[in-house]
């Protein structure tokens, strides 16, 4: 069975991890315009997609893994962190925590 709003992770979220992502990048104001631009991209690409053409997935489905898989990529890439260490290491991990398609589910709802 799953899980309400309530009983979910971190405040609503599966984890910290999703949330934090999550509230950075809608609390900053160029972050929020930029991503909710990328919203609206994938929304009218998404018909042009080989996949939903051929009726492997729908418009909505195309939109929301090229999405995440665009955010998660972004996410990671812009990392000021580069090299080996400690520090490195436990970044990567906590990014590997995160749900990129929660994170694009909540802004494909709005």
């Amino acid at each position: 069975m799953e899980k309400t709003h309530e009983e979910r992770g971190y405040n609503g979220w599966i984890n910290y991890e999703t949330w934090a992502v999550s509230l950075w990048l809608d609390n900053d104001q160029g972050s929020y315009l930029y991503w909710r631009e990328e919203v609206a991209r994938h929304r009218r690409e998404a018909p042009k997609s080989s996949s939903v053409r051929r009726g492997i997935v729908t418009e909505e489905q195309e939109a929301r893994c090229s999405l995440a898989n665009q955010l998660k990529e972004e996410v990671t890439e812009d990392s000021p962190l580069q090299g080996a260490s400690l520090y490195v290491d436990l970044l990567g991990a906590a990014l590997s925590e995160v749900d990129w398609l929660e994170i694009v589910d909540h802004w494909l709802s709005e």
